[in-house]
């Protein structure tokens, strides 16, 4: 939610921000500013008409019949009149908040303008992509190959877009999740959460997935108890600040939880549709920090690091954008997108986003903090971010530790994860559920230079 005194004293400043995302936007901040004034004349016209009749209530001693008759005529009359002026005050707060939610945040000045992803700006790159070995698979045929992962049946079982993960895979990935979250909350130091995977409408409306996202969300009910499958861990880690007044001595909240995250993925017809891209359920650990508005930046970078120290300490390879105006989410002023390396596509894909929102979030949750030096309440700052998405990850280790032999090699940081376990798949593979069996052979494995190596 934007603060409506900045549009109404600067209106250019919103149809700034829109056209930036979005060239084609059309001026909206008068048409604002009208409806607010018209909710708030509709308001103030209302407390008056009640003031009204509150003073008609209040009899004197000395009042004749007719001055009391007159009275209760006047008063029956201002009834049918508030009647009247309920409905269209409702209606006019109902219009200025309709248009207010669909807004989107501002945009950080140092954000890059610019359209789609074409146009994000690369700050940062680290590793070399590796040359792919002799009888490289994909991640998806690798998997199925060994007998590690199943896609046909879990979709009879569930639909497109499911995967079944077998054996040594399976724990691979739970290694994974594990040890990412125990680096954010051990190394970084942030509090690790058990959170509902389950959530209100409010919850989805504060954190911004609501209205404007919504064809994305899986709802359980359709009645007045309707719940929905949280799409990220940063819907109820976020809400924990929610309807709150904290001291600024609790903060920063530095928060951390490893949950299933559950998409429709309404808008992505046809795009990755093999292997584990994109899924409807997948696994990540998020990181959510809620602070004051003066170390909002600080922690924005903060968080950056932290994802891409992940990916430095398992040997990946890896690049870092600034988001330009056109490709951010509807509630950061400024993101960060992690990419990782993907050899099969011979490109980089996003594994993680870290993105500062300002009070934007904080305005929907009515999440605020007391100053400590004059007592004042403001709202607060809320940051999100990656670290990281599991699936994807797991994915990258298939297809960059891949070696001629059919094996991939496990980074040295997740072995004590792995009971030991140097490598999965070729000789080494489990054979599970009667699937394929494995035929292997010799050959070097690329790409593990840097595994185990720490992040500087």
């Amino acid at each position: 939610m934007l603060d409506i005194k900045i549009i109404r004293e600067k209106p250019e400043v919103l149809d700034g921000a829109l056209s930036r995302r979005n060239p084609d936007s059309l001026p909206v901040a008068e048409k604002i500013a009208a409806l607010y004034k018209h909710s708030c004349e509709q308001e103030t016209a209302l407390q008056q008409l009640r003031q009204e009749k509150n003073t008609l209530s209040q009899w004197k001693a000395s009042d004749s019949d007719q001055q009391r008759n007159a009275r209760i005529a006047k008063s029956s009359a201002l009834k049918i009149q508030e009647e009247s002026l309920v409905a269209t005050s409702k209606m006019a707060k109902e219009s200025f908040e309709s248009m207010m939610m669909t807004l989107p945040n501002w945009i950080a000045d140092d954000v890059p303008d610019g359209r789609n992803e074409d146009d994000n700006k690369e700050i940062k790159r680290w590793g070399t992509p590796v040359q792919l070995c002799d009888g490289f698979m994909d991640h998806g045929t690798w998997g199925r190959h060994h007998g590690l992962l199943d896609t046909d049946q879990a979709s009879k079982v569930s639909g497109a877009r499911f995967t079944y993960l077998i054996g040594d895979l399976a724990r691979l990935e739970r290694a994974l999740g594990q040890w990412m979250l125990d680096v954010q909350s051990q190394t970084f130091g942030f509090t690790e959460m058990a959170v509902p995977y389950l959530v209100r409408q409010n919850a989805v409306y504060g954190s911004g997935q609501w209205p404007k996202f919504k064809d994305d969300l899986f709802v359980i009910a359709q009645d007045e108890h309707d719940r929905f499958l949280i799409p990220t861990a940063e819907v109820p880690l976020v809400n924990w600040a929610a309807d709150r007044i904290w001291n600024e001595s609790d903060l920063p909240l530095c928060l951390t939880a490893l949950t299933p995250c559950f998409r429709s993925e309404a808008g992505s017809a046809g795009k990755d549709t093999a292997g584990m891209l994109r899924q409807h359920q997948f696994n990540k650990v998020e990181l959510v920090a809620v602070c004051t508005p003066e170390t909002s930046d600080q922690w924005h970078e903060q968080m950056r690091t932290q994802a891409e120290y992940i990916l430095e300490a398992l040997g990946l390879p890896y690049r870092t954008v600034i988001l330009c105006a056109g490709d951010m989410g509807a509630s950061a002023e400024k993101t960060y997108d992690i990419e990782v390396w993907v050899p099969s596509q011979n490109r980089y894909r996003e594994i993680a986003s870290c993105s500062k929102c300002g009070d934007y979030q904080a305005r929907r949750m009515q999440a605020r903090y007391r100053r400590q030096s004059d007592g004042k309440i403001g709202f607060l700052h809320t940051l999100n971010g990656s670290g990281l998405a599991v699936g994807r990850t797991l994915l990258a280790l298939i297809e960059n530790f891949q070696c001629a032999d059919g094996t991939v090699q496990i980074p040295a940081v997740l072995q004590p994860y792995m009971v030991g376990k140097t490598s999965i798949g070729g000789q080494s593979g489990q054979k599970s559920a009667g699937l394929a069996s494995v035929e292997s052979g010799g050959g070097a494995c690329v790409g593990l230079a840097s595994v185990g190596q720490s992040a500087p």
